[in-house]
């Protein structure tokens, strides 16, 4: 057991993170169809999505379509490993 990662342990960025794992490999997410999924603000995301970025688990694009920005999000697959790795540590702490 590697244990609890402490970048996904944070409940808003593990949301984050169970909801990008229904996603097959080169799909993306919109950024204001994942705020929905987990109910956060547009600030509150971004943060979490940042510091997620930082640490390798997820990637984004950015394009301006008409003249709004769309932000597309998808997971790494160092991010899916590390989600992985986190519930198996949580499975392994609760005994399951």
């Amino acid at each position: 057991m590697s244990g609890l990662d402490e970048i996904i342990h944070q409940s808003t960025r593990l949301r984050i993170m169970a909801a990008l794992q229904v996603m097959k490999k080169d799909e993306w997410i919109e950024f204001m169809h994942l705020k929905a999924l987990i109910g956060a603000s547009d600030g509150n995301l971004g943060a979490h999505l940042e510091t997620l970025s930082k640490a390798g688990y997820i990637e984004s694009s950015k394009q301006i379509v008409g003249k709004k920005p769309l932000t597309r999000i998808r997971p790494t697959p160092a991010g899916r490993a590390a989600y992985a790795g986190h519930v198996a540590a949580l499975r392994a702490l609760l005994g399951m």
